[in-house]
């Protein structure tokens, strides 16, 4: 072997020897007699470096996987010889091979174990356990083999979506289901015994080797015999093992397995509670809080998968009719309970967690129940206190630097919450009298309370919303006790002073609750003042934690929209308080906003809302609107001559980020506007119209430009919709800016602008688009024919989606009936852009550009396919437009298990419905006559 290449395999070598390594590596995957190299420098123990060993193994896996079927029947049986020789030399060795090493071993046995055991090698597991027998080491790679045989037979992991990947899933889903079955059939049972014979040995004295057998145990149990496992002499080492320290876990996993195998109701059932007795009577129900943590979570994984057959078990009987074990099965199931509750109040989540599913579905039972008896209501109400004590934050929660922990612990919260929400449907008339009676006495006395607790009693007052649904929030109506309940908790919650307390999550959670529940301040509205106090006072906006600022100005958004003409009064009192949260940030050292940029759009488009939906008279609402985007036009106007004369390019970059936000400002306060007539309405089109004419100077400004057209365009976007045909004065002047040394990505953004405008004004738009129609595709066209690196895959998806755009252009302008657009731009232009559109219907690999072809094609034929057509249509129709219905689907890259395809096939079929309908007996005639026969399509196809 090139000892130099090998250097190479060391995770500490430097760039050119990995690359190097890695040249040799393909470089013997390809070769003819490489791998009888590294086979004997495997059996022989040439190398003693890990890397090399592995590298070696790397090559005979490749050809075991690959090239298997070009060899010889000597040279698969030196393979053989080979992995044997390796094995048995694994015993002798002085010291164990690295672990990734035998992991990496197991695999390639494997991988000739599914080529060869049902021809060449049918006593490959005997050839191995005569090998091995009982000796340690041996029976390590025997078992690491084993996991790696489960491996390759049960897929559980992957997923197939392409058709070539599931046919060959489907061809290896046949082979394993035959391996697997000669398996049962011809060693499974020696198998078996051999892991008896190993648990036997090993118990005592090689934890780590009894453990692994215990995982293989488990691993196989799912699709061998069950009665081959499930027997007296198997389950009562077991439950042995469940009584030893350094096993047990690995024990609790391999009784889940057996568990979880399917089977009859009623056995499983029997199984189920035979080995909970024997459980029990060793002591493992009594659940201690000091006991080891990580035997728990597999313990309670262990009683979760234990009661979810039993409820499996249960609802069969049930479907079959069979009341009687029914009604032993659910006895069975109510004697768990108690175990699960212990679980699911430990103090470790994990434990909790792994427990949630039973308990979901015990509850799924009682709702299925006519009636419950006392001890279920009694069950229901434990589980509800152990869901509202588990919703508790932990001391060690960290709020302003959230990690992995806290990730974990939102993740069980939202467990929790499907509990209630279960717990809701079992009994919601308990669920809110508990609920009401934790928050009463909670907040009662929040002011000596841990945070914690008070954060929890407002939270489940939130959660109720959900737990209880109704239609459009109406909490308030209907069921009177329910609303009372309600109204009750929400009085108190915004008269105690609670919004008051130090700590973010019950800030956060009491802003939360309020808006969740904004219907409460239709019925009792003399509370909104108070409430928008702490708003905008320092328990929200103006808070020390910006991430309570940041939540609270989004709330806030939604608590004024949801209140409406209910926030009249308070209107100018609102504007002033919030006046200095307005400002625009200026991109000057040292100064920091209370609000991001994000949070201050919030901020904006609340006071757009308070402006347009107030009863003020319409100049009144002018002048508010003007006292609102009129700071932002003067700002604008001085930050665009400073980055005019900015040289250092991050200053540049800092005040073209402020001009953007000063456009994005005014953008948002449109939203509180519907369409042109509110705008009219509120007398607001002159002060927009103003703020189009100060932003449009920086579509020119030479710097920065990705940024500051990206914010006008979008500007452009919103006041396309509120001021209709005004705004069309600006559009010429500002698509002349925005075609100047445009890149791919400001094309693709561009054409969106003009698809709203062609579709929005049609034949007013008419001469604006023949005018600008080849500047625009010169643009494209010259984007697209841009030289780009081979491997530049972000050049490319830019391409792809410039090509779309532009294709979506041309539908749009077809669409609106605006086809005269294309027709105006004389014959050789015109010729060029149908030709990009029969490209795109046939040479591009993809289906969503290839489906709008099509739908633009169709398009024109029904246009000018007719006898009074544009001059030389119909023949373009017959040379270009039928052989694209034909070509497209005829290529490799056509994929009809892909969904967009099937789209792009079925428009490629109406066009040939079209061309049909338009040209009549003529369109079949030059099919059977010319066309299809210049295919060699045969003639009794043809006809």
């Amino acid at each position: 072997m090139d000892e130099q290449a090998l250097l190479g395999l060391n995770p500490n070598a430097d760039a050119d020897f990995r690359q190097r390594a890695l040249a040799y590596f393909e470089q013997l995957k390809v070769s003819q007699d490489a791998w009888q190299v590294c086979a004997e420098a495997l059996a022989q123990s040439i190398y003693s470096d890990d890397h090399i060993k592995f590298f070696c193994f790397q090559v005979l896996e490749h050809q075991i996987k690959f090239k298997y079927s070009e060899l010889t029947e000597v040279q698969q049986q030196l393979i053989r010889e080979t992995l044997i020789t390796w094995l048995q030399a694994q015993m002798l060795n002085p010291q164990p091979e690295k672990t990734f090493i035998r992991n990496k071993a197991a695999q390639v046995f494997a991988l000739l174990f599914v080529t060869e055991y049902l021809t060449k090698w049918p006593k490959f597991f005997f050839d191995i356990l005569s090998v091995v027998d009982l000796n340690p080491r041996g029976v390590d790679m025997y078992l690491r083999i084993l996991m790696a045989v489960d491996a390759e037979l049960v897929d559980r992991d992957v997923v197939h979506t392409s058709e070539a990947s599931c046919n060959s899933a489907l061809s290896e889903a046949r082979r394993n289901t035959l391996l697997k079955d000669t398996m049962r059939e011809q060693c499974i049972p020696s198998l078996v015994e051999s892991w008896y014979q190993i648990l036997q040995n090993y118990q005592y004295n090689n934890s780590e080797l009894t453990c692994q057998c215990l995982e293989v145990v488990g691993a196989y149990v799912s699709w061998i015999d069950l009665s081959l496992i499930a027997n007296e002499r198997f389950i009562n080492m077991l439950l042995g093992h469940m009584s030893v320290e350094v096993l047990r876990e690995e024990a609790c996993d391999c009784l889940f397995e057996i568990v979880n195998k399917g089977m009859d109701p009623i056995d499983k059932t029997k199984l189920v509670e035979s080995l909970c007795q024997v459980l029990q009577s060793a002591g493992l129900f009594s659940i201690d809080q000091e006991d080891d943590v990580d035997f728990l979570a597999r313990f309670s994984k262990l009683i979760n998968g234990m009661g979810q057959a039993l409820i499996a078990s249960w609802t069969k009987l049930v479907k079959n009719g069979d009341i009687k074990s029914a009604q032993d099965t659910l006895q069975a199931i109510e004697a768990k309970v108690a175990l699960m509750l212990q679980l699911l109040i430990h103090d470790d989540d994990d434990i909790s967690s792994n427990i949630i599913g039973f308990c979901y579905d015990y509850l799924h039972i009682l709702k299925q129940l006519s009636a419950l008896s006392d001890q279920q209501k009694a069950n229901v109400e434990a589980i509800m206190l152990a869901v509202m004590k588990k919703l508790t934050y932990d001391e060690e929660y960290n709020f302003e630097n959230e990690g992995e922990d806290e990730a974990m612990f939102v993740e069980y919260r939202k467990q929790l919450k499907l509990l209630l929400d279960r717990l809701a449907q079992v009994s919601p008339e308990l669920l809110l009298a508990s609920v009401r009676r934790v928050f009463n006495t909670t907040l009662q006395n929040w002011q000596t309370t841990r945070f914690m607790e008070v954060e929890v009693a407002i939270r489940l007052l939130y959660m109720l919303a959900e737990a209880l649904p109704v239609s459009h929030g109406a909490h308030f109506s209907g069921d009177v006790t329910k609303a009372t309940a309600l109204q009750d908790m929400m009085r108190t919650l915004v008269t105690s002073g609670v919004s008051a307390y130090q700590h973010t999550s019950v800030t956060l959670e009491f802003f939360e609750t309020v808006v969740r529940y904004e219907k409460f301040f239709a019925v009792e509205p003399q509370h909104i003042p108070t409430v928008l106090m702490a708003f905008l006072d320092h328990r929200g906006l103006r808070h020390t934690s910006p991430k309570v600022r940041s939540r609270t100005a989004y709330l806030f958004s939604r608590f004024v929209k949801s209140l409406n003409k209910q926030m009249n009064p308070f209107i100018e009192d609102v504007l002033n308080r919030i006046q200095d949260l307005l400002e625009l940030s200026p991109p000057e050292n040292g100064y920091q906003a209370l609000l991001s940029s994000d949070d201050q759009l919030f901020i904006y488009e609340t006071a757009g809302v308070l402006i347009v939906n107030s009863e003020y008279s319409a100049e009144r609402k002018q002048v508010l609107m003007r006292n609102l985007l009129t700071p932002l036009m003067e700002k604008f106007k001085v930050l665009l001559e400073k980055l005019m004369m900015a040289q250092d390019e991050d200053r540049q970059m800092a005040l073209a980020d402020c001009l953007n936000h000063a456009v994005g400002f005014a953008s948002r306060t449109s939203k509180a506007f519907s369409n042109k007539q509110t705008v009219k309405q509120c007398g607001c089109s002159e002060v927009y119209l103003d703020c189009l004419q100060t932003f449009l100077p920086a579509l020119s400004c030479p710097l920065q430009k990705e940024v500051l057209r990206s914010g006008v365009r979008t500007f452009l976007h919103r006041m396309i919709i509120c001021l209709e045909e005004e705004v069309l004065p600006f559009i010429p002047s500002a698509s002349e800016h925005m075609l100047k040394d445009c890149e791919a990505k400001d094309l693709q953004e561009f054409i969106p602008l003009i698809n709203q405008i062609t579709a929005k004004f049609k034949t007013q738009v008419s001469p604006f688009l023949q005018q600008m129609f080849m500047p625009l595709l010169h643009a494209i066209f010259e984007v697209l024919l841009l030289p780009a690196e081979e491997n530049d895959q972000s050049a490319a998806l830019e391409k792809q989606m410039l090509r779309r755009s532009y294709f979506a252009f041309l539908q749009t302008v077809t669409g609106s009936g605006m086809s005269e657009v294309i027709a105006n731009q004389g014959a050789q232009n015109v010729e060029r852009v149908l030709f990009t559109v029969i490209q795109g219907a046939v040479d591009y690999p993809d289906p969503i550009a290839q489906k709008t072809c099509f739908i633009i094609l169709s398009k024109l034929v029904e246009l000018w396919g007719g006898k009074d057509g544009p001059v030389g249509f119909a023949d373009f129709v017959y040379k270009h437009i039928v052989p694209a219905c034909f070509l497209a689907p005829l290529k490799q890259t056509f994929d009809l298990a892909d969904a967009q395809t099937v789209l792009a096939l079925s428009e490629c079929a109406v066009t040939l419905k079209t061309i049909h309908l338009k040209r009549g007996p003529e369109c079949i005639q030059y099919l059977q006559q010319e066309y299809l026969p210049s295919l060699q399509v045969a003639p009794e196809i043809i006809q």
